[in-house]
């Protein structure tokens, strides 16, 4: 595959490839989505019609609701404590939270032991949170370790399937990363095999010739914190994602305008995603973990039905047709129902969660 680099920071990825040679897949997505001018996530407004992509809480106000009670009872299942750090990664537009806070403002105390953090990048986004979330005062940082220390609830919407991954093809010699390089003109990005099998290959699955896989190390990391930041201060983490278990199969994609776009295009005015291994997240955080279960059979145990059945009987023809719609879209097997997931981390103190089974699938 070569692309034309039809973009300012996809002519400095190649300069900089040109002077230090092919860099993993990784690190050109690293660029793509974060670098500090140019980065897709740094300038774009890219959730909502006029972005890339549509999130669940923009599709209903059931799906931050839901998530809302259910951090309620987490909150609860954790003794109350006086003082919790709720914690967002990748707010969005603040939906999730807003509507998460509104359900909740019933909860005995809840609200008072709330400190809200918000770990996002993009500054009209951040105006938008501050609009939406200014009565609850809440604080902005760029890694979710700058987050104070303390006990926490988490969550974290479409937030993994942004972060970077490595590719992988599995050849007669073992596993080879997969590399962004130039191509014979010197002014094109391709992907090329690397010469040497990779290091990694004892992380990835046996496979046969042929088969392609994924890692993501920033993924197992911030997993990594969480867990260890809730095995010091207790608490719960929910993730969010679309995804899989398990490392095979090459499932980086781009999107523009709505619209599936060639994955080295236009770097920095892309959208780029990969199917969150769940597995290797659960892993990574050491904890006891939850699931994961598809997000439908998720909201039907919290009760989205009920809930949608409440706004409909007071709403007019036109909103109930409305709020099916969105619960459909929701929970449907063929659209999110299934192919997001939901994993929940725990502190090994708390009861169990409601919307998994009574077990921990924790794979430590």
């Amino acid at each position: 595959m070569t692309t034309e680099t039809s973009s300012e920071l996809g002519r400095l990825i190649a300069r900089r490839i040109a002077l230090t040679g092919p860099i993993p897949l990784s690190d050109f997505m690293s660029e793509a989505l974060g670098h500090p001018r140019l980065g897709y996530y740094r300038k774009a407004l890219p959730v909502g019609a006029a972005g890339d992509f549509t999130t669940a809480p923009e599709i209903s106000q059931m799906f931050g609701e839901l998530l809302g009670a259910w951090f309620a009872e987490r909150w609860l299942a954790m003794g109350s404590p006086a003082r919790v750090q709720l914690v967002e990664l990748g707010p969005g537009r603040g939906t999730l939270m807003a509507d998460a806070l509104r359900a909740t403002r019933s909860v005995p105390g809840f609200h008072a032991a709330l400190d809200l953090h918000l770990v996002e990048i993009n500054d009209q986004l951040r105006a938008l949170q501050e609009k939406a979330l200014a009565a609850f005062k809440p604080a902005w940082h760029a890694r979710f370790d700058d987050v104070p220390e303390g006990p926490m609830l988490l969550v974290a919407n479409e937030f993994f399937d942004a972060l970077p991954v490595r590719q992988f093809e599995k050849t007669a010699r073992g596993w080879v990363e997969r590399m962004v390089g130039l191509g014979d003109n010197g002014a094109t990005l391709r992907l090329a095999l690397a010469p040497g099998v990779t290091p990694f290959g004892s992380m990835l699955p046996d496979a046969a010739v042929g088969a392609q896989a994924e890692l993501s190390e920033a993924s197992r990391t911030l997993a990594a914190a969480i867990g260890a930041r809730l095995r010091r201060h207790g608490g719960s983490a929910l993730i969010v994602d679309y995804g899989r278990e398990g490392a095979l199969g090459a499932s980086l994609q781009a999107v523009r305008d709505h619209r599936g776009a060639a994955i080295l295009d236009a770097p920095g005015e892309t959208d780029l995603s990969a199917h969150v291994d769940f597995t290797s997240l659960a892993e990574a955080t050491g904890q006891p973990t939850f699931g994961p279960v598809g997000q439908g059979a998720f909201l039907l145990r919290l009760g989205i039905a009920e809930r949608a059945a409440t706004l409909k009987a007071r709403a007019t023809e036109a909103q109930r047709a409305a709020i099916d719609a969105a619960m459909a879209r929701l929970i449907a097997p063929d659209q999110m129902g299934t192919l997001f997931r939901v994993l929940a981390v725990g502190d090994g103190r708390s009861a169990a969660p409601v919307g998994f089974s009574d077990a921990p699938s924790d794979l430590t």
